[in-house]
């Protein structure tokens, strides 16, 4: 099940934030990720936050974060990817929005492979001032 995320979920979802980032981006330090975690948390009730959860376990596996049409991220717990649930999130969001962008690091291979699979298209190439990591900035229209 989707559903709006809601002031109590922000543990969980920060958990999976931290978790996945660490994971999807081990050629950036684990340190960077965990600076950035209180900024995140502070900034997380300020976007359209929309969390999938297994309808008898009631607990939140993944969720997506969106501010105006940017994909700030889609996570997912390790232990349920592969299930179609970040497929069903972006699904979610394609719903609401006509148009979405968002950026990925090049080096993140599988999520590339799943945008581009998911019809977004490269519009450009950047570099993340943060991480000094090239980029791909990519676009899906309805």
């Amino acid at each position: 099940m989707i559903r709006q995320y809601n002031e109590d979920d922000i543990d969980a979802v920060m958990q999976i934030w931290l978790d996945t980032n660490i994971r999807a981006h081990n050629f950036i330090s684990s340190g960077y990720w965990r600076i950035n975690f209180d900024m995140v948390r502070e900034m997380l009730p300020h976007a359209e936050i929309y969390v999938h959860e297994e309808d008898c376990a009631r607990q939140i596996d993944g969720f997506i974060g969106l501010n105006d049409d940017y994909i700030e991220g889609i996570f997912v717990k390790e232990t349920m990817q592969s299930k179609g649930i970040g497929k069903q999130l972006l699904n979610h969001a394609k719903e609401v929005k006509s148009t979405l962008k968002l950026r990925a690091y090049q080096r993140n291979e599988k999520a590339i492979k799943f945008y581009l699979r998911e019809n977004f298209c490269i519009q450009s190439e950047s570099v993340d001032d943060n991480t000094g990591e090239k980029e791909f900035v990519m676009i899906w229209n309805k």
